[in-house]
C-alpha cells in the first residue's frame, strides 16, 4: 500500500546511531521499562516523522528539542502525530541535560494522568 511517503526507516536507524547527549540521558533513564513498566522505543517512524522516543502501549510520543526546531513545522509534525493517536509532549535538550530528575517527574506525571490503554486492543507478545 502506497502512503504517499517514503517510510523512513534507514533515516530512523541512523538516528538510532547519532542521538544527541540529551537524547542518550533521557533514554538511559526510560529505558528497561524504567518509567511506570512502560516500554519505549528510539526514532521510531509514525507516518513520514521519525519520533525520538515512542511508548506504543499507552500512545506517548516523547520530543527532545535543541534549537533548531521551527515551531510552524513542530506543530504540524504535532497535529499529525496526535491524529494518529498519540499524546506528544516536547523538552528542550537544555532542560534534559540540566533537569532530567524534573523531565522524568513530568514525563511519570503525564503517564498517571494519561487513560488506560483499552486492553481488548492489547496484542499478544507486545505492548
Amino acid at each position: 500500500m502506497d502512503k504517499g511517503y517514503a517510510r523512513p526507516t534507514a533515516k530512523a536507524r541512523a538516528l538510532r546511531n547519532n542521538a544527541t547527549e540529551a537524547e542518550r540521558i533521557l533514554w538511559r533513564a526510560i529505558s528497561a521499562r524504567k518509567i511506570s513498566g512502560i516500554r519505549f522505543n528510539r526514532q521510531v517512524p509514525i507516518g513520514q516523522f521519525i519520533c525520538d522516543f515512542v511508548a506504543r502501549s499507552i500512545g506517548l510520543v516523547i520530543e527532545v528539542d535543541g534549537g533548531q526546531h521551527n515551531d510552524e513545522v513542530d506543530a504540524e509534525r504535532t497535529r499529525y502525530i496526535e491524529a494518529q493517536g498519540f499524546r506528544v509532549i516536547r523538552f528542550w535538550n537544555n532542560d534534559v541535560l540540566g533537569n532530567i530528575e524534573g523531565v522524568i517527574e513530568e514525563i511519570e506525571r503525564v503517564i498517571a494522568n494519561m487513560p488506560s490503554p483499552d486492553p481488548s486492543r492489547k496484542r499478544e507478545g507486545r505492548d
